[in-house]
């Protein structure tokens, strides 16, 4: 009952905010559900689905109380444990796994597709889950190594030059590729593979004029590719490899100049065995804010564009009354 109702009773008013014309009611172990007949049903199928997924040893956040009501409410037939309740990874007593259905989707095309482009708003668990299935892969000995791979573009700012080795100036770029290692191998165990060069850590600049082979890929940021980087970088496709390209194509920090990512989408949409899967903001799994911010920066993005269209045309018609009175 400890686990149901988390922290303060938080997942206790998630469940409330989904199904607000329920009344929900705990004493001991028991919880009681007053309401609405229909909604009362969807609140008790939701408690059920939760409960069976702590049975199974998974660890309930107010993500997976929202996702499991969401695919209840789709499909009445579905079942969140089955959807969300594979684990990718399990390392120190953490299970890494989907957390929502575009997740889950994202994850099932990664298994079924040579290449996959992972498109979405931060925090939608793009880099993350596929880092896990590369490592994954790699204990499966699917795979010889992987490669980690991201474009050195500053988000916004001139960092000027920086100090110490190569190594040393591209480190910050990499950082968030080696935090996301530690959080899913042993620290120890990083170093190693690091050093073997069964995992390699690198800037895409360098992976020109190389062929990839029996290894897992992953492009981060590719939103800051150029389309010239971006045709380079799906090129290095070797035999036995695997690709994985993440982005965010509403966050692009290129100075000048056309994304590879949102090129990509247009050139390769019809090729057999590549697969996009584009996320939302209903797939954001950090802070509830950030979910609500995506959507309204995008909301703010499409009244600018509509009002640009709009100027667009104005001046159209304003050029075209001209040349009339002429």
């Amino acid at each position: 009952m400890v686990r149901l109702l988390g922290p303060q009773d938080r997942l206790l008013t998630t469940i409330e905010k989904q199904y607000p014309g329920v009344d929900v009611h705990v004493r001991g172990n028991e919880v009681t559900l007053t309401g609405d007949d229909a909604e009362v049903d969807a609140a008790r199928r939701l408690v059920e689905e939760l409960l069976l997924m702590i049975k199974n040893g998974q660890d309930l956040t107010s993500t997976e109380v929202t996702s499991s009501a969401a695919i209840l409410d789709a499909d009445k037939t579905a079942s969140p444990i089955d959807l969300l309740g594979q684990a990718i990874l399990s390392t120190r007593g953490k299970s890494i796994r989907p957390k929502t259905a575009g997740q889950k989707a994202y994850v099932d095309a990664i298994d079924e597709n040579t290449i996959v482009f992972g498109i979405g708003p931060a925090g939608t668990g793009k880099t993350y889950l596929a880092m896990a299935k590369a490592v994954q892969a790699l204990q499966r000995k699917e795979v010889n190594r992987i490669i980690l791979t991201r474009p050195a573009v500053e988000a916004g700012e001139r960092l000027g030059y920086l100090p110490g080795t190569l190594t040393d100036k591209i480190d910050p770029y990499l950082r968030p590729l080696y935090d996301a290692l530690n959080e899913m191998l042993d620290p120890e165990v990083v170093p190693k593979l690091l050093a073997a060069g069964t995992i390699e850590v690198a800037p895409l600049a360098y992976m020109r004029g190389r062929t990839l082979n029996d290894s897992f890929i992953v492009l981060d940021e590719a939103q800051n590719t150029t389309p010239e980087q971006m045709k380079m970088f799906l090129t290095r496709l070797g035999f036995g490899s695997r690709m994985v390209i993440t982005g965010d194509i509403t966050q692009v920090d290129l100075p000048m100049g056309t994304s590879g990512l949102q090129l990509v989408t247009r050139v390769l949409g019809d090729i057999d065995d590549i697969h996009f899967a584009t996320m939302t903001s209903a797939d954001v799994v950090r802070h509830t804010l950030v979910g609500q911010i995506v959507d309204a920066y995008t909301k703010y993005d499409q009244i600018q564009m509509a009002k640009k269209a709009g100027d667009t045309i104005g001046a159209s018609e304003r050029d075209q009354r001209y040349k009339k009175t002429r």
